[in-house]
């Protein structure tokens, strides 16, 4: 029964056009083509790249940190009280007013004191702006990185200025070390995304973000498996492009260099809807949907990578829906962050503001920074 599930799971129809078989992807005279056995090497790598994580993030982000003076805020801790810890634990983090009213009677505290008691438990669990910078560098280094190297890998080929000649030859087109090594690594990487995504920073779309690190896993393997690697080049390229930006204006975000981070989110929105809303749709998606079927009667592949393609897509608008609106509110005056955050609670009653320096009371905090009244604040 394994036997069959592999055979038709490998079924050429299902991963090359009609009248091509694996044999015609065989290595010959010198030239290499893709194999499936190629991937595996990439878990291995994932796992590398989160030791490289570790130490990167323990002895470059966290001494760049202090350079650029990233403080972190000292957190009023939520006093030791089993009722609450267990109701918090158990039935949830934000109690409704009933609940509220039938913890008072339990604890023996106010209302106010339990609401103040789940605001600083909840604030414990929100991750350390020391640890958000950290993943901020990390995936900056990496995107920047992976873009240059990209680049370097496709701007001396004929189908970055030509998509038609992205399905010359197709698939019986052999591959070069710097495609392989350019598809492994970025593979590995959303593996140690995917690995990591449970102690990573969460935010409001985590959903998606998992999703989109699937969907991505899933497309560069097929685009692999399929010998899909010049389409697949490209659209790699174009995701990195935008990304280092993103996280370069988180760092500046976390570091309070407001002007900077505000500036550089301008220049990642304009590159965003560019690449994401205009140039993947228009030219890369159209390359993939409309120049094959001029070759080849489409297939289960053609049909399978066009949909992770959707998905992708799909998840850029809503993502770029998000952008637009923090947008809006920069260019109105307003609060400038990142939408997918998850807010830190502030404490309201008196006294309870706390930063690391200390010396500034009766403001609200951010990030724990005193916000001013000049429209800006220092969430992420």
């Amino acid at each position: 029964m394994l036997q069959t599930l592999y055979d038709y799971f490998w079924w050429e129809r299902l991963w090359l056009p009609v009248n091509l078989t694996w044999a015609d992807l065989e290595d010959r005279d010198g030239r290499v083509y893709a194999k499936a056995s190629d991937l595996y090497i990439t878990l291995p790598l994932a796992l590398l790249f989160l030791i490289v994580r570790y130490f990167f993030e323990l002895y470059v982000a966290t001494p760049l940190a202090a350079l650029l003076n990233v403080k972190e805020k000292t957190r009023l801790r939520a006093p030791p009280n089993a009722t609450l810890e267990h109701f918090y634990l158990t039935s949830g983090k934000q109690p409704k007013q009933v609940e509220v009213e039938l913890l008072s009677r339990q604890s023996g505290l106010s209302g106010r004191q339990v609401e103040r008691w789940f605001r600083r438990r909840r604030n414990q669990d929100r991750p350390s702006l020391l640890k958000k910078f950290r993943e901020a560098s990390w995936r900056f280094t990496f995107y920047l990185i992976a873009f240059i190297a990209g680049m370097a890998v496709i701007v001396d080929k004929p189908w970055f200025y030509d998509m038609r000649k992205v399905w010359e030859g197709y698939p019986i087109q052999s591959i070069i070390p710097s495609q392989y090594w350019y598809y492994m690594i970025e593979l590995s990487f959303y593996w140690s995304l995917l690995f990591s995504i449970a102690s990573d920073v969460k935010r409001k779309d985590f959903k998606e973000q998992i999703i989109h690190h699937v969907a991505t896993i899933i497309l560069l393997s097929f685009s692999w498996f399929a010998n899909y690697l010049r389409a697949g080049t490209l659209i790699m390229a174009l995701h990195d492009s935008s990304d280092y930006l993103l996280e370069s204006a988180k760092m500046f975000n976390y570091a309070g260099w407001k002007n900077t981070c505000n500036n550089i989110f301008i220049v990642f929105a304009i590159v965003f809807i560019i690449t994401r809303l205009v140039i993947l749709p228009f030219w890369i998606l159209h390359c993939t949907l409309v120049y094959p079927l001029e070759l080849y009667p489409a297939f289960f592949g053609y049909y399978f990578f066009n949909a992770m393609m959707g998905v992708l897509q799909t998840l850029h608008i809503f993502w770029a829906y998000l952008i637009l609106r923090m947008a809006h509110k920069f260019i109105t005056g307003k609060l400038v962050e990142d939408e997918r955050s998850d807010r830190e609670e502030t404490e309201s009653s008196e006294g309870e503001e706390a930063t690391a320096g200390g010396g500034v009371k009766s403001r609200p905090l951010a990030n724990g920074h005193p916000v001013f009244n000049n429209n800006h604040r220092k969430n992420d």
